[in-house]
């Protein structure tokens, strides 16, 4: 399986969205949030595609990568995930670092709440975790079956909330 940046964050988010996506089930372009992601990402740098480069390693595309100064940037519409956020983000500096692109660092850009937050190089327990969550990954998607959902605060945002809970009543 290749396993993308993607499938990293949505390990951190709900197992259930990470399998749903992972087995072709992707509810994104129905999502408002989602658009509006897209839109803060598109619209905010607006030069980022002349100072930095997009990579793809091995299936993992890095929107914005700084060759210069082994920088990974990466824009997130809001703070609310961040843990998920912080993991995606180890986890390019994991695939630059297996390619031999030594002593790479991130920042997370969270252009509406005028914040960053810096992601530093990786430690070998850094490591060793994402090597742990890439098993999890492949566990959770090998399942048969789809994990049950678990209601969360953020589930209201999730653009796999009506998939999810179609058939529930209405909370009155």
């Amino acid at each position: 399986m290749q396993i993308t940046g993607t499938h990293i964050a949505y390990l951190h988010i709900c197992h259930r969205k990470l399998w749903l996506f992972a087995n072709g089930i992707s509810m994104e372009h129905t999502s408002d949030a989602v658009a509006e992601g897209k839109l803060i990402g598109e619209t905010t740098y607006t030069d980022r595609a002349r100072k930095f480069t997009e990579v793809e390693i091995d299936g993992v595309k890095i929107d914005f990568y700084d060759a210069k100064n082994k920088v990974v940037h990466e824009v997130k519409k809001s703070a609310s995930i961040e843990l998920a956020h912080l993991a995606q983000v180890k986890y390019y500096l994991f695939k630059l670092e297996q390619k031999g692109v030594d002593g790479v660092t991130g920042i997370i850009e969270y252009p509406k709440l005028k914040q960053k937050q810096e992601v530093p190089r990786l430690t070998k327990l850094d490591k060793r975790e994402i090597e742990d969550w890439e098993k999890q990954v492949e566990k959770i998607v090998a399942n048969e079956n789809c994990p049950e959902a678990v209601k969360l605060r953020i589930c209201k945002s999730c653009s796999y909330f009506d998939f999810c809970y179609s058939n529930e009543p209405n909370e009155g």
